[in-house]
This record gives C-alpha cells, sequence and structure tokens, in this order.
C-alpha cells in the first residue's frame, strides 16, 4: 500500500470498531417492563397511580410481610408506595402513601366524616385515610383464626392538621383524593377476594 494512504486506512478501520462496539453497547438499555400487579397483587399498577401528591414520577412499591405474635393474627402484610424523585441526584424515591393487609378482632366500623366505599363493600373513606374489610370467609383462607381481615390506606400528603402546621394547600382536591382512595379501596378487595377466593 502506498504510504500516503497508510494513515487513512488506519483512521477507517479505528472507526469500523467504534462502529461495531456501538452496535454491541448500545447507549439506551432497555430496562426490564415494570411489574403490573403491587402491593401483595392487591392493586394493578394503573389504579396503584391514581394516588399522588401532586408531583408525579414513576411508582414502585417497598413491600413486606411478617407474621404477627399469636396465631390469631397471622397476616400482615405492608406496602408502600412510592414516586421517584426526577431532580433527585440520589435517585431517593418519596412515599406517598401506605397500604397494609392485617388480620383483627375488631368489627367494622365506620369513621366520623367518611362516605361509604358503596354497594358490595364494607368500608370508609376520607382523602386522607380509608378502610375496608374483607368479606367473612377471608380470614381463614388467608391463613388465620382471627374473625376480620382489614385493609388500610393511610395519605400523608392529605392529612389535614398537617397540611395546617406546614402552611401548605392540598397538592389534590380534597373530592378528588376522596374518589381515588374509593376506587384504590374498591380493587384492593376486589382482588384479594379473587386471589383467596373468599367471596361471601
Amino acid at each position: 500500500m502506498d504510504k500516503k494512504w497508510l494513515p487513512l486506512a488506519i483512521t477507517l478501520g479505528a472507526a469500523g470498531v467504534a462502529v461495531v462496539t456501538a452496535s454491541v453497547w448500545p447507549d439506551n438499555v432497555e430496562k426490564p417492563p415494570l411489574p403490573q400487579s403491587l402491593c401483595h397483587g392487591a392493586l394493578s399498577r394503573e389504579t396503584a397511580e391514581l394516588i399522588d401528591d401532586g408531583q408525579g414520577g414513576e411508582t414502585s412499591t417497598d413491600e413486606w410481610e411478617s407474621k404477627g405474635r399469636t396465631t390469631d393474627y397471622a397476616v400482615f402484610r405492608g406496602c408502600r408506595v412510592l414516586r421517584a424523585n426526577p431532580y433527585d441526584d440520589n435517585d431517593n424515591p418519596r412515599g406517598v402513601y401506605k397500604l397494609v393487609i392485617a388480620d383483627t378482632r375488631s368489627g367494622p366500623y365506620n369513621k366520623k366524616g367518611s362516605i361509604p366505599l358503596g354497594p358490595g363493600f364494607t368500608g370508609w373513606a376520607l382523602p386522607d385515610q380509608a378502610e375496608v374489610t374483607l368479606p367473612a370467609g377471608c380470614p381463614v383462607r388467608m391463613g388465620s383464626t382471627a374473625p376480620y381481615i382489614r385493609v388500610w390506606l393511610d395519605v400523608p400528603s392529605q392529612d389535614e392538621e398537617n397540611l395546617a402546621r406546614l402552611e401548605e394547600r392540598r397538592p389534590v382536591d380534597a373530592d378528588i383524593a376522596l374518589r381515588n382512595n374509593v376506587t384504590v379501596m374498591r380493587e384492593v378487595a376486589t382482588r384479594l377476594v379473587k386471589r383467596y377466593d373468599c367471596a361471601d
């Protein structure tokens, strides 16, 4: 090869290696699909994302399960629903709400100022809290000798007393928050009843 073409050949050869390398190691590695069932199977991702603190961000969960102290209280499953912070360099998600599934000896009740979840559901909702009691057949199906399984929801960003203390406004209108909580609890009850085949 003529010496005057040698530098061009070396440059083209290096470029070819770079192209091959780029095709083997793409810049945008495809992420695995997000799970569509959250909180021990109690929520679909779509419904879980209804409750928001007004800041958005991708949804994830921190889920745990533990046995009660006695055989009467054998069910305790918790789930914290998180949202990603797009401007946080440490990539630390923030907690948006908590859902707990637990057995109890306390019967159903209605909290003052709450609204019912609707026909076919035993429970109530407020903008910052909600509860639903599963049908009578669910405790034994879920491994408990307690008479009730209750699921409760806690949404700190809608806590009126806390908002007043911080002198902050609700991130989501109270009526919307209330409606979302009702939807979430109705789906929780429906999915758990189906999963454990414990309808009345």
